[in-house]
């Protein structure tokens, strides 16, 4: 969980913002959108599979352009 302390004269804001990188920062957003409905393991692989062929796709294109 992601907890921060006021620090001496720091204002609303700034305490806000450090909050919300380390909120962003461990990764607890992500988690809750990736666990909001069941996803079988056979998805899941495809679903990885599908990613890493963009993810393979993507380098190859990016060599050739250069």
């Amino acid at each position: 969980m992601a907890s921060v302390v006021l620090r001496p004269n720091e204002s609303q804001d700034s305490l806000l913002k450090r909050f919300r990188k380390k909120v962003v920062k461990s990764g607890v957003l992500s988690t809750i959108r990736r666990k909001r409905w069941f996803v079988s393991k056979s998805e899941l692989r495809r679903v990885e599979k599908k990613k890493a062929i963009r993810r393979i796709k993507r380098r190859q294109y990016t060599k050739v352009g250069e």
